[in-house]
Formats: C-alpha cells, sequence, structure tokens
C-alpha cells in the first residue's frame, strides 16, 4: 500500500489500542499490514499469504520466509484474501525487515496465541539468518 495510506491505518490502529493495522486493496481484499507482510493460517490449517497483485510490497523476508517454509514441506499458498478470514484464522502473523517474522496476538478483539506456524517460520528464518 502506499505510505500516506499506511500511516493513515496505522494511526487509526493506534487509536483503537492496536499496534499494527490490517491494509486492503481497492477491492476490498487484504494486501499488508501497515508495517510488514501478513501471513494467516486458515480455520481449514492452510497457511495462507495475500498474492501480490501491485498494490504492496512484497518483501525480501516474506519471499525468504515462503522459500524456507516450502523447503521444510510447508504448502504456501498466495491468493487473494478476505477480510472475514482473518476473524477465523488459527494464526495470524507478520514478516518484515524490523521484526522478521512476528506473531499477531490480538486481532479485532480477539486473543490469539503465537502459533506453531509462525514459530516454525520465524525459528526457520532465524537459522538462516545466522548461517548467511
Amino acid at each position: 500500500a502506499l505510505y500516506a495510506n499506511s500511516t493513515r491505518v496505522m494511526r487509526e490502529a493506534q487509536a483503537r489500542g492496536y499496534d499494527n493495522g490490517v491494509v486492503l486493496d481497492s477491492a476490498g481484499a487484504v494486501a499488508e499490514f501497515a508495517t510488514s507482510n501478513l501471513f494467516l493460517v486458515t480455520a481449514e490449517g492452510k497457511l495462507v499469504t495475500p498474492v501480490p497483485n501491485g498494490t504492496f510490497l512484497a518483501g525480501i523476508t516474506r519471499a525468504r520466509v515462503i522459500t524456507l517454509l516450502t523447503d521444510a514441506g510447508v504448502a504456501v499458498q498466495e491468493r487473494t484474501v478476505l477480510p472475514e478470514e482473518l476473524d477465523s484464522a488459527l494464526e495470524i502473523f507478520n514478516t518484515g525487515n524490523y521484526g522478521k517474522v512476528t506473531p499477531c496476538v490480538r486481532y479485532e478483539g480477539r486473543t490469539l496465541a503465537a502459533g506453531p506456524m509462525a514459530s516454525l517460520a520465524r525459528e526457520r528464518y532465524l537459522a538462516y539468518a545466522k548461517s548467511h
């Protein structure tokens, strides 16, 4: 998303007591967090991240995490994500240069666990970073 939009989303999220906010694209699909890329584990247990569609920066950390998880045998779906999928997600986490892999532990008032997929992604990423 554009930086001006990200700033607006962050202000709104912080005014509501959150550290970050979800940005939607012009079609109303989930694009990213205001400051990082977004992943979720669906209610069906599938790992999903929004497909790059030109509305957000598909980051280097995102790409590395997709590769590392795929190499570990995890299927990562890049597809359109609807906002309501976040309401039933088992896990939500983000990837980015600052936080690397960080779980989202609260979404719209719902407490989420720092789940096994976020933990695996973080472990794999940090091991990769240490070895390179």
